[in-house]
């Protein structure tokens, strides 16, 4: 995928969906001191482009996941698509991810208690053909999230196009 050119409007447009998605184009554009038009066209290019997601983040915490656990898996290669297949269908992992160049397979899971956590790490996981589990990691406090994440502000360095 090739990089993007983002320039700082696009930067401070990010800066206020990100603190409030549903922050109104109008309110942009009226305190970045710009035309609502050209804030509503750059919101649309970059939702278009796939450089930005407007979505709900889901709080664990409010439905009682206090407990998390980073999951290192090894996937046997020719039981991988399946055993995918099932822990992308699983309810209490929000992440999933290859390792790579390896048969590893990385995995977060939310958990209500740490009972839980231990019978899908010790029998839910290993129930899985293919599957075993490398180790594992308690996770007491996630201290930034991939919903908090930003560029840095160099990587939109480029020139302020008009402004329509």
């Amino acid at each position: 995928m090739t990089p993007q050119r983002f320039d700082a409007l696009d930067y401070k447009i990010l800066t206020f969906l990100q603190r409030d998605a549903r922050c109104s184009a109008a309110d942009i554009a009226r305190a970045l001191q710009a035309n609502e038009r050209t804030i509503r066209k750059r919101i649309d290019r970059l939702t278009r482009s796939g450089a930005v997601r407007l979505t709900a983040i889901v709080d664990p915490a409010a439905f009682g996941y206090v407990e998390t656990a980073d999951i290192f898996l090894e996937v046997q290669p020719e039981f991988e698509e399946a055993a995918l297949a099932q822990l992308m269908q699983m309810p209490n992992i929000s992440y999933v991810a290859f390792g790579q160049g390896t048969n590893d397979v990385s995995i977060e899971g939310r958990f209500r208690s740490n009972d839980e956590m231990r019978r899908f790490l010790r029998h839910t996981l290993p129930g899985i053909a293919g599957v075993q589990v490398k180790g594992y990691a308690l996770v007491p406090r996630i201290l930034r999230n991939i919903d908090e994440w930003m560029p840095a502000a160099e990587d939109f360095a480029v020139e302020t196009q008009d402004q329509d």
